[in-house]
């Protein structure tokens, strides 16, 4: 392709009460009698793709694809504790009585094969009868049946102390990852920028998840408070908040959850994931194929699926974990005073919200973090970023499943300007093949393209330096592309600042484009009116090949060559 090149504002001030009236909703096929097979367009049970019987794939270890499964949809490590006595996510579901239809227009969606035969034919008579306008999916008692029977797609729900799965009378909820990065086939019903009811689809992203209003949700979204956009000693935040709006450890449980559930700040189908107190989101990735996938992260900075997953676990589902001595010694090493300073703030927020003291030993009323821990290590270090790590031998297990899922098939509507946008995407003076592989089967390439390719307008004011290799705290001002590479990024692994490549399947259902939400469609991608500096800058001048290179790139999946 021809190579050629802020913040958003809000007067919100306000919890967003998420009450959105459904319209257009399509309602599929039901079926009474479902069986227990895996995903569509993903392997059997038991199956790894194309790696066989496997034990280590280029250096990763990978367990039993059945038990990985398992862990994928429903392992937690023991976060219940972050998300019921922390954040008191279910006392947040319940004092707003969610219906289930609230709960698909956040993006969660069901898995109707976890319902039992009497439950599946009331819900399809409803919705065959009145659509989503019926009682039984606006009604709070049906949510509370859904959580039961662990029918929400990654929401976890845990036996009581009398031994049942009860939300009503003590259970608590947990997450794991196929909260994000799984799906239904909307069989059953799907709201078209919404969540669905259907046959669970395990590693597509899910493109219609509110993570931010899901935060807002809980009772004490201040437990989220390192992944918020917060304000500097200088009065100053990055983000795409306006930098004054920054949050800190004073400000109130509305004034967060004002920001998680503004989509200007914290956009649909985005996911903060560094812990440095700056509101960067990136859009949430898919998990099939991910022995094609390495490195992990938008910005590469982990090299094996599970080091990613530990940290995953260990970091952002639980947080209170950097208030560990590891937890510290990481934020200081990557944050230096600031991280210092994150670490202290974070302490007096929960103390203060939680009504315990800090240091309140593990396992007793209240005490965090929440964490199951298998082993300890070197903060910092890959495999124990914040020096602990969870169960090996699941993390192994999960390797062998999101290895071998397979990618949804990819969609051609017209196989001839299919072949022409193949054509150009192999042409040597298009340029695409420099980066992205012509056979999608193959990995991507592993190296890190530097910001400079990646974001010729990219023009760092530097914040902080850092020991080698760990390359300064920099910012680009007015722009969000570079923000999730502000403080974690690929130097923590002695490699350089930039972004890591995606796998380019599934682009069908891909709404927006860029780890930062920043293009809109794939044809405003290579449109080269967005400049010479802007972020990927690789361009297609004639509409009638961007018609083309669309059709192709809409048609890629797993073994599209």
């Amino acid at each position: 392709m021809t190579k050629v090149s802020g913040k958003f504002s809000s007067t919100t001030k306000k919890l967003m009460v998420v009450i959105v009236t459904v319209t257009g909703v399509s309602i599929g096929a039901f079926v009474a009698s479902c069986t227990s097979s895996n995903n569509l367009n993903s392997v059997q049970p038991g199956e790894q793709g194309r790696i066989g019987n496997t034990t280590h794939l280029n250096g990763t270890t990978l367990g039993n694809a059945d038990r990985g499964k398992i862990v994928f949809r429903s392992e937690t490590f023991g976060n219940e504790g972050f998300w019921t006595d922390a954040a008191k996510l279910p006392q947040g579901i319940t004092t707003a009585r969610l219906t289930p239809v609230q709960a698909l227009q956040l993006g969660l969606s069901v898995n109707v094969d976890a319902l039992d035969s009497a439950t599946q034919k009331a819900v399809g008579d409803e919705l065959a009868a009145q659509g989503t306008n019926g009682p039984l999916l606006n009604s709070f008692d049906t949510t509370v049946k859904l959580l039961n029977a662990n029918a929400i797609i990654g929401v976890v729900v845990r036996v009581n102390s009398s031994g049942v799965v009860d939300v009503a009378h003590g259970s608590k909820v947990g997450v794991s990852c196929v909260l994000c990065h799984g799906i239904t086939d909307g069989s059953v019903a799907s709201l078209p920028s919404g969540g669905s009811i259907g046959k669970e689809v395990d590693g597509p992203a899910n493109h219609h998840l509110a993570v931010g209003k899901i935060f807002a949700a809980a009772a004490n979204t201040r437990a989220f408070y390192p992944m918020a956009q917060l304000m500097g000693d200088d009065g100053t935040s990055i983000g795409r908040a306006p930098s004054e709006e920054g949050l800190n450890k004073d400000s109130t449980e509305a004034e967060f959850d004002a920001y998680f559930s503004n989509s200007n700040f914290y956009p649909v189908g985005m996911f903060d994931d560094t812990v440095d107190g700056n509101g960067n989101p990136m859009h949430i990735t898919p998990f099939f194929r991910q022995d094609l996938a390495a490195p992990y992260g938008s910005a590469g900075e982990l090299s094996k699926q599970d080091h990613f997953a530990n940290t995953v676990y260990t970091v952002l589902l639980d947080p209170t974990n950097l208030l560990s001595p590891g937890g510290k010694a990481f934020l200081h090493k990557a944050a230096g005073a600031g991280g210092d300073k994150l670490a202290a703030d974070y302490a007096e927020v929960l103390e203060a919200t939680q009504m315990y003291p800090k240091g309140t030993p593990k396992g007793s009323s209240g005490g965090y973090p929440y964490v199951q821990v298998s082993r300890t290590g070197i903060p910092g270090t890959e495999d124990t970023l914040i020096g602990i790590r969870v169960d090996d031998q699941k993390l192994f297990d999960m390797n062998a499943y999101v290895f071998g899922l397979r990618s949804p098939k990819g969609v051609v509507t017209d196989a001839i300007a299919v072949g022409r946008g193949k054509a150009l995407f192999a042409s040597s003076t298009v340029g695409c093949t420099s980066c992205h592989n012509i056979d999608n089967s193959q990995p991507v390439q592993s190296r890190i393209i530097d910001m400079k390719i990646i974001f010729p307008g990219d023009n760092p004011a530097v914040l902080a330096s850092r020991e080698t290799p760990l390359s300064p705290i920099e910012d680009t001002p007015g722009n969000t592309f570079d923000d999730k590479m502000i403080v974690i990024n690929a130097s923590l692994r002695g490699h350089n600042r930039g972004a890591a490549l995606p796998l380019l399947m599934d682009l069908a259902r891909k709404p927006v484009f860029l780890h930062d939400n920043s293009v809109a469609t794939l044809d405003e991608l290579m449109d080269p009116v967005r400049g010479a500096n802007a972020p990927h800058p690789f361009y297609l001048p004639q509409q009638s090949d961007r018609n083309d290179m669309v059709q192709f790139l809409k048609s890629l999946d797993d073994i599209s060559n």
